[in-house]
């Protein structure tokens, strides 16, 4: 069996309830688009029958990688982009918070040979049809500022779930990658640029889910990983042997 052209990584953990739908508008919409995909879905030590809700979807094309215990949503990345097959990756989450239908403008900017293409919620342009609540908009201001400061000057927007990578730069950065907390992303992203790979972020279409995982001790956690990958970059700890 040949692979296919994209991979979809979902990271899941207790998405019983959203999962199934998700599944079934990514099944139509890459099923019309002619392009041969793969669906992995991450159960990332679950407890409300995930994996099962994501088999009894019946949508084709749709892998399901269990994890025990629960390690973080950059663990359930991780590893879904590399048991990936696609020459391209794209992670998005389980609620959908970016549309598929974002996905061709992505894979364009890719065409123009960009290594990874990133959704941004912070650049002219966007649309962001629902906000989350201030106080969390403010933080993701803040932290988006001390990423610029730390690891990645000139993005504006890291934590964005919809990315689009290149195969061998997914292997190169998240081979080497540490985090599993929801820093992950700038940790890899940081690896990327680090090896001299091309990224680029364009303004996306965003509704916020009310029921996002993300709670307010992880989203503190996030701001001492900014630390960790300086740290992690200082002693070494990224180079490959």
């Amino acid at each position: 069996m040949s692979d296919p052209s994209l991979s979809v990584v979902i990271p899941a953990y207790n998405e019983a309830g959203r999962l199934p739908r998700t599944l079934g508008r990514l099944g139509e919409y890459l099923g019309s688009q002619g392009p041969s995909h793969e669906i992995l879905v991450v159960d990332d030590g679950s407890t409300d029958g995930t994996a099962e809700a994501a088999l009894r979807a019946g949508v084709p094309c749709v892998t399901v990688i269990r994890t025990e215990p629960n390690r973080g949503k950059g663990h359930a990345v991780r590893r879904g982009m590399l048991l990936a097959r696609g020459e391209r990756r794209l992670m998005t989450d389980a609620d959908l918070s970016t549309p598929i239908e974002e996905l061709p403008r992505l894979l364009a900017r890719m065409d123009e040979g960009y290594d990874v293409v990133i959704g941004s919620r912070a650049l002219p342009g966007a649309n962001i049809e629902v906000h989350q609540p201030w106080y969390r908009e403010n933080a993701g201001r803040v932290f988006n500022l001390l990423v610029r400061a730390l690891a990645l000057p000139g993005l504006h927007d890291t934590q964005c779930g919809f990315k689009v990578w290149r195969a061998d730069a997914a292997r190169e950065a998240f081979s080497v990658a540490r985090l599993d907390g929801f820093c992950f992303d700038v940790e890899v992203l940081f690896l990327a640029r680090r090896r001299g790979r091309r990224i680029v972020e364009i303004p996306v279409t965003w509704r916020n889910d009310a029921a996002t995982r993300v709670g307010t001790l992880r989203g503190m956690a996030a701001f001492v990983d900014l630390l960790r990958i300086r740290v992690n970059d200082w002693r070494g700890r990224y180079d490959k042997a």
